[in-house]
């Protein structure tokens, strides 16, 4: 990121249009591909930019998303067509990522979203209304509150809709004309939106979430689904956990180094827990907790910063283990002792043959209580 990003950007969390502009400028300069009408950049260049690419004019693209290339391939023409993209998977797989990216380059805005809670109503979804300017004057336009999907449709842009499957199901459902006949009719008004070209939505739900307010058929025949799946490369997490540690110690404005041992104890840890299997096949207690990239990441980071404020800017592993216990009591304090049970078996093996980072993450195992 420039100086003069770093300057302009003062958000806790940026938008992808905005810790990404460089890339985003250098690509609308070399694209030359046709473009889906309203589109800022074609397939081709919305794919290079979520997936990394060097420009001829020596502009590299970072790779943002580490996963199933054909999946962003199809997500991305899933967009262009007529259906919705539906991402479902675990907690914690960049979901809410990759609908961020590819609003970010197809429409230059990624903000147009809806976050699916329990108490999202229909207002939410389609437009509500300032009812002291509606009593004064009627339904006027300047009365009218747009919703997200208001936004998306009036200006031929993207929506996300995050997590839907946590609405109430008659909630979920009044996306399906939009999603049917890109129409929203405001009776009030006496009118119809047109949703413009361009407009569609990307909806998120965990695969943990299931049965909470399942989809009806209709509004799922109105999507696209696309299931990303958690990282099963220990080394591919590793370098996910290091770019994405490295972006957050830019934005806090943190001078330190990401130590390449401590994220790959970390990521060799994350990756035998969630699969339930080691390298050296030690008996491994499968932890019913959400042992996401995700939640990697944050272990190391909140490390990190321990190390930064009140070390010596060196990953302590007791320091590590106690952000591990933390990340896994708060889904699950029935873990624990899983947990206890893989440093006593696999983290032991590791120790001995390994030594070094291995041997001091094994002596912290006593925090685990």
């Amino acid at each position: 990121m420039s100086k003069t990003n770093k300057e302009e950007n003062l958000h806790q969390k940026p938008l992808m249009e905005e810790l990404y502009k460089e890339e985003l400028e250098a690509l609308k300069k070399e694209d030359k591909n046709s473009k889906p009408k309203n589109w800022q950049l074609s397939p081709q260049a919305v794919r290079d930019f979520i997936l990394g690419k060097k420009l001829k004019d020596g502009t590299i693209i970072k790779r943002k998303f580490y996963g199933d290339d054909a999946l962003v391939e199809r997500a991305i023409i899933t967009i262009a067509g007529n259906r919705g993209l539906m991402l479902v998977g675990e907690p914690g797989t960049a979901k809410t990522m990759l609908s961020e990216l590819l609003s970010a380059a197809i429409s230059g805005n990624s903000t147009v979203t809806i976050q699916g809670t329990a108490g999202t109503n229909e207002d939410n979804i389609k437009y509500s209304w300032n009812y002291a300017m509606l009593f004064a004057k009627g339904p006027v336009e300047e009365a009218l509150i747009p919703s997200p999907v208001y936004t998306g449709m009036n200006n031929g842009i993207i929506t996300r809709f995050e997590e839907i499957t946590r609405c109430p199901l008659e909630i979920q459902d009044s996306l399906i004309s939009i999603l049917s006949d890109k129409i929203l009719n405001i009776p009030e008004q006496n009118k119809v939106l047109f949703a413009k070209a361009g407009f569609n939505i990307i909806a998120t739900a965990n695969t943990r979430d299931k049965g909470i307010n399942e989809m009806s058929s209709a509004l799922k025949r109105r999507f696209n689904f696309e299931t990303v799946e958690p990282i099963k490369n220990p080394k591919l997490e590793s370098e996910i956990i290091t770019n994405q540690c490295k972006t957050l110690f830019e934005l806090a404005d943190i001078d330190i180094n990401v130590e390449d041992d401590v994220v790959d104890v970390l990521a060799v840890t994350f990756s035998e827990l969630r699969s339930g299997t080691s390298f050296e096949n030690a008996k491994i207690q499968e932890l019913n907790s959400i042992m996401s990239t995700a939640e990697a990441v944050s272990v190391y980071y909140q490390s990190a910063l321990h190390s930064y404020y009140y070390g010596d800017k060196k990953i302590k592993m007791d320091t590590l283990v106690e952000n591990l216990i933390g990340s896994v009591a708060k889904e699950n304090k029935d873990d624990l002792p899983k947990l206890k049970n893989y440093f006593n078996n696999s983290v032991k093996i590791k120790a001995e043959k390994l030594g070094k980072r291995w041997k001091e993450y094994y002596e912290s195992r006593n925090l685990i209580k």
